[in-house]
This record gives C-alpha cells, sequence and structure tokens, in this order.
C-alpha cells in the first residue's frame, strides 16, 4: 500500500519517519518546505498538496496541530476520497469533530481511524510509542502493519472517537503529573533537599511516574526541552474538560490545571516548553530547580522492535467494532 503523511513536525516527522525507515512506500507533504525536501531526500515522494496526496495513496495520514488544522487539510482530501481509501487522524483531537470528519470520509466510501499516540517524541523516533485506533475491525485489520511500524503498543480502542477521547484523558494525566513534580520538586529544594536525591527518592518509590521519570530529567537539567509547548498542553486539558462538560461530571482539579496553564503562557508565551511551567514556582519562591547529571533532552535507549496489539485485560479477544 501507498501511504501518504501530512504534518512532519516534532511527532508527525518521526512517525513518518519510521515508516520510511522500514520501506514502506511513502509520500509526504507539509508547510514547511525544508521537511518535505529532507524527506525526499531520504527516498520519500513529495506532494504538493493535500489532495494530491489522497489521489496518488491507499491510506493518508495526518498529524497536525489543531482540530482547525485536520479540518482545512480534510476540505482539501475530500473530493479524491473513494472506496478503498483510508484517513489516519494521528493528531490529538477532540472526539466530536473526529467523527465529524470521518463521517465525511465514511460518506463517500472511504475509511476512516483516529489512531493518537502516547508516550513522548523520543519514544516517537525509535517507533517504540504506544498507539490507540478507533475503528471498525476491518479497517484496523488492514491498518495494523502501518501502526506495528510507527508504534510498539498498539491498542484497539473501539469504534471511531474513542481513541481520541483516550489520549485526551492520558494527556491530562500527564500533565497532574507534571503539575504536582513541579511543586514536589519546589517544595524539596525548599526544604533543603537535595535534588538528585529527590529525584532518586521518587523514582524507586509509590510517587514515580512515566512524567517523572522522563520530564523531571529535563527540568532538573535546566533545558525543559520536552518538545512540547504549553499551548498544546492547555488545548489537550481544554479538550478533557469539554468531554467532562459534556458528560456532566463536575471536575474540581481540571479547571485549577487549565488556569495553571493559562498563567504560564501570560508569563513565558504560547510556545514555551510546558515544562517551563515550573518557572511560576521558581519566580515566586526565587529557588533555582536544577541538579548535575542530567540530559538537556529524552532520548529512548530501547531497541526499535515490532510492535504488537494490546488486549485488554479482563478481555479474552481484542476489541471487535462492526459497522
Amino acid at each position: 500500500m501507498k501511504v501518504g503523511f501530512i504534518g512532519l513536525g516534532n511527532v508527525g516527522g518521526k512517525l513518518s519517519g519510521s515508516l520510511l525507515r522500514n520501506g514502506f512506500d511513502l509520500t509526504v507533504h507539509d508547510l514547511n518546505d525544508e521537511f518535505v525536501d529532507a524527506f525526499v531526500g531520504r527516498g520519500a515522494k513529495r506532494a504538493e498538496n493535500p489532495a494530491e496526496l489522497m489521489r496518488d495513496c491507499d491510506a493518508v495520514i495526518t498529524c497536525l496541530p489543531s482540530p482547525a488544522a485536520s479540518d482545512a487539510v480534510m476540505q482539501q482530501m475530500l473530493p479524491e476520497v473513494m472506496p478503498s481509501k483510508i484517513w489516519m487522524e494521528m493528531s490529538t483531537t477532540d472526539e466530536a469533530e473526529v467523527k465529524r470528519l470521518g463521517t465525511m470520509v465514511i460518506e463517500r466510501g472511504g475509511e476512516a481511524v483516529d489512531c493518537p499516540v502516547s508516550g513522548g517524541c523520543h519514544r516517537a523516533a525509535t517507533g517504540n510509542i504506544s498507539i490507540f485506533a478507533g475503528c471498525t475491525r476491518e479497517t484496523f485489520d488492514r491498518i495494523v502493519p502501518f501502526l506495528k511500524t510507527m508504534g510498539r503498543r498498539i491498542l484497539h480502542t473501539g469504534p471511531l472517537g474513542s481513541a481520541s477521547i483516550l489520549k485526551v484523558m492520558t494527556n491530562y494525566l500527564a500533565t497532574a503529573n507534571l503539575l504536582t513534580c513541579c511543586e514536589a520538586l519546589v517544595t524539596m529544594k525548599a526544604a533543603g533537599m537535595d535534588l538528585n536525591t529527590t529525584y532518586e527518592a521518587i523514582k524507586i518509590s509509590s510517587g514515580t511516574s512515566f512524567v517523572h521519570e522522563t520530564e523531571s530529567q529535563v527540568i532538573l537539567n535546566g533545558s525543559r526541552d520536552i518538545n512540547f509547548t504549553m499551548d498544546l498542553v492547555k488545548k489537550d486539558i481544554g479538550l478533557f474538560q469539554t468531554i467532562a462538560d459534556r458528560n456532566g461530571v463536575p471536575l474540581e482539579i481540571s479547571p485549577l490545571m487549565i488556569n495553571i496553564l493559562k498563567d504560564g503562557i501570560n508569563r513565558f508565551g504560547e510556545r514555551a516548553q510546558s515544562d517551563d511551567i515550573i518557572r511560576r514556582l521558581e519566580e515566586t519562591t526565587g529557588l533555582e530547580i536544577s541538579a548535575p547529571g542530567f540530559p538537556a533532552e529524552m532520548f529512548d535507549d530501547e531497541l526499535e522492535e515490532p510492535g504488537y496489539e494490546v488486549v485488554p485485560q479482563g478481555l479474552d479477544q481484542p476489541f471487535m467494532v462492526v459497522e
């Protein structure tokens, strides 16, 4: 199958790189010509616009920064959608929006999947990231070779839109982890604790988390470079709040987190690294949160391995979804 990929940024560039590295027939498009040129130099084909990509490829993957960007791309691709074409949305987006766009694809005879990723840019680079996929089982079976190449752990989550709901939830939890890690590190510094020792105490304890074991390292290094910006965090936790509102759940922590991110953006700018949110507390307390021996950015030290489907605990077979 010929695969098209739109969006070669921090995440998309790494996911599409895994496809290219593993021999897929790949055509790419991005508004940044330098990104496209780099892929063409490595053997990919170039598409001048999304419509051309959909016309010439069997499956088109989008990995874009906002629902508005995905909508703009879909409007260009839609006239070229026909039976057997597949649209795979790997952006973090709203369930209702991916269903709206996916329905237009399905009405023209195509297939639609929301398949966001989770696990950090460093794991996207090595093909070891996790991928959720919302679609029919028949569609999942068609696209699983792509998913197992771009990711390690692949979870079929149910119908179209289900993957986006779960992805937004995981980003909400990751943000809560980040904010509590920031408070913990600043409080330990204020209490006179050594931060190298503090990092290890959290890591080997019940207080650890994926976020601590990755993001706390670049916080302590001082780079705060996690390849994810405050505006994207605010978007994602806002989407989680929308899900709660839509379903009548009166959240208490979520609104506070949104306000913290709004304040961070007001102070440091939308494109500030998300881990720079700790500067709010540094500025308030006058403390500098850093320690020697931590990396400036995260790298995945796991070897690239073929992906596999995850069967949810308590189920004796993968999730089955029919139209």
